[in-house]
């Protein structure tokens, strides 16, 4: 409440509407990261359950938001979903976090929901009532959020071997540096091969199929 409410008031301020920032002083409550992923067996429980968007942060591994916005615009070249930096007014895309533009290759079970997810736009605080439903009816204790969906994707990449800078890189969860500017390598090719082969990971798991036996599963961490 208070970092949505503060700047704001600062703004109030700024235009002399006000004379200070009754944000000021407030203390904040201590935060701590989540770190909840889905275990294997809570991936196949979930799945029945998800609409086409949460499924499709589940194999695509990006933000709720972002899927959120998805536009059929933005989806070129065969199977590309290319997400714009900056905001995009005429498809009511609102930029991806790090206002950088981004490239993810959709998988053939993430390509077949894209009809769906186009069709009933689901907005990110609609997932989060949805996560919540769907919790509650499963009778789960430790809450998932769409977030922990894309947490999730993130994990099995590293879980597959595929390691973390693959997993940054396809997220879109850049570190910055002197790296980023001059690395001017698409990786098109492995990108395309990681996600599809993480995709259809979750599938096999989500249908019932089970972990391949050389990927030890990981379990729900709390």
């Amino acid at each position: 409440m208070l970092a949505a409410a503060s700047p704001i008031f600062s703004w109030a301020v700024r235009q002399e509407i006000i004379a200070a920032n009754p944000c000021s002083g407030v203390e904040r409550n201590d935060t701590t990261s989540r770190e909840r992923v889905l275990s294997d067996a809570e991936i196949a429980v979930f799945w029945p359950y998800l609409s086409a968007s949460l499924k499709m942060v589940l194999l695509t591994g990006q933000r709720p938001g972002e899927v959120a916005h998805l536009h059929h615009a933005h989806v070129v070249d065969e199977r590309w979903w290319v997400m714009p930096g900056a905001p995009d007014p005429e498809t009511g895309w609102l930029g991806t976090k790090n206002a950088q533009s981004h490239r993810v290759w959709l998988s053939e079970p993430a390509y077949a929901l894209l009809p769906d997810v186009l069709a009933t736009p689901m907005r990110r605080g609609r997932m989060q009532h949805d996560m919540h439903s769907i919790c509650v009816r499963l009778g789960v204790r430790d809450k998932v959020t769409p977030h922990d969906l894309r947490r999730t994707f993130c994990s099995k990449i590293t879980a597959l071997g595929f390691g973390r800078d693959a997993m940054n890189r396809l997220t879109n969860h850049k570190e910055g540096g002197i790296a980023d500017v001059y690395d001017r390598h698409q990786y098109q090719e492995e990108n395309k091969k990681i996600m599809e082969t993480v995709a259809r990971h979750i599938v096999t798991i989500a249908e019932g199929g089970g972990s391949p036996a050389n990927v030890v599963a990981l379990a729900a961490r709390r």
